[in-house]
């Protein structure tokens, strides 16, 4: 960092040196000349490069559109090198300064005609214009107006998120589930279970989520939680039951939801099932021990979860030697070279 602040101040110091040596030899002038030169030198090559561009893409509309921008610039260039009709250059510039700001007004708002920008939302409305209408309202901060333009453009993704920013979250919710219906991906579910909650419509909520977990059964396990907190013990435990059978499909292949397994068959009631799972949750965990003692941390918990205390505890002591040669080792390692020495002294 200090080397680049060394280079731009030597860059600087060149820039101005050169420049307070002109002024010394030719004249003030000289350097407006020359700044003047070089700059219409640099923007008519810019210019002339996406003009030949243009061309070469026949894309002729773009070109004749920088074609009077190009001849412009290269004019201003000959009357500055040249050093003859200084009001004129003074024009050439004043023209492009307009120009950029227009352009970048214009690019602000790349949906509105040049007629649009100057109607209010109200009159762009009326007419019906309900795109344009809608960006002026944005625009306005009026997000409830609009996510009626979208709603009738049909454009009802537009309108969910207007409806967010205008804090109307059931309606937005709404919208989502209705994106659901016509375009079946889930992805709305969840963002209507989302919107439901920030409604504060938990129960809405616990139903948006409900059909998102149909599809994507992993979250069967939140639904049952959520149902729990409504108080609607029937539906949790509906869902718990749903969760169960997810976790049991993934635990054959992958031992360690054995645990999942477990854990949804006690709270259900289902002391057998759960101590079945919990001995097959061991038994992954002791193979996998074998080749990680990080596991033996998950072995304590599962001859918890069997009652097996004692050797529980034995598990636990495992892990707490392996944590232990983690940790001494981590100290060696973060030594410097000679600090060793250095402590002994």
């Amino acid at each position: 960092m200090d080397k680049l602040k060394l280079y731009i101040g030597l860059f600087i110091a060149i820039v101005l040196g050169i420049a307070g040596f002109i002024i010394w030899k030719w004249g003030f002038w000289m350097l407006i000349r020359i700044i003047l030169s070089l700059g219409f030198l640099g923007l008519t090559l810019m210019l002339g490069f996406f003009l030949a561009l243009t061309i070469y893409a026949e894309s002729w509309k773009y070109a004749l559109m920088l074609l009077p921008f190009t001849a412009l610039s290269a004019y201003g260039t000959y009357l500055s090198i040249t050093w003859q009709k200084l009001k004129i250059v003074g024009g050439i510039i004043a023209f492009f300064i307009v120009a950029v700001a227009f352009g970048i007004w214009y690019i602000s708002e790349p949906d509105l005609s040049l007629a649009d920008r100057f109607r209010s939302a109200e009159k762009l409305e009326k007419m019906g214009r309900y795109k344009q209408a809608a960006r002026k309202y944005e625009k306005a901060g009026n997000y409830k107006k609009a996510a009626e333009m979208y709603l009738k453009l049909g454009w009802l993704e537009s309108a969910a998120w207007a409806y967010e920013k205008a804090g109307e979250y059931a309606k937005a919710a709404e919208l989502y589930e209705q994106l659901y219906e016509k375009e079946k991906d889930t992805y709305y579910l969840k963002e209507a279970h989302e919107y439901w909650k920030k409604a504060g419509d938990m129960e809405r909520a616990a139903k948006a989520l409900e059909r998102y977990a149909e599809e994507e059964p992993w979250f069967w396990e939140d639904v049952a939680k959520l149902y729990e907190e409504l108080g609607n013990e029937e539906k949790a435990r509906e869902s718990w039951q749903k969760a169960l059978e997810y976790y049991k499909k993934e635990a054959e292949e992958e031992g360690v939801f054995w645990e999942d397994v477990g854990n949804i068959a006690r709270k259900l009631g289902m002391e057998d099932l759960a101590r079945e799972a919990y001995q097959k949750f061991l038994e992954y965990c002791l193979k996998e021990a074998e080749e990680d003692p990080m596991w033996w941390k998950h072995v304590a918990e599962a001859y918890e979860y069997l009652g097996d205390k004692e050797k529980a505890e034995e598990a636990r002591k495992k892990y707490e030697e392996y944590r232990q040669r983690i940790i001494k080792a981590n100290e060696e390692t973060s030594h410097f070279p000679g600090e060793e020495k250095e402590n002994k002294e």
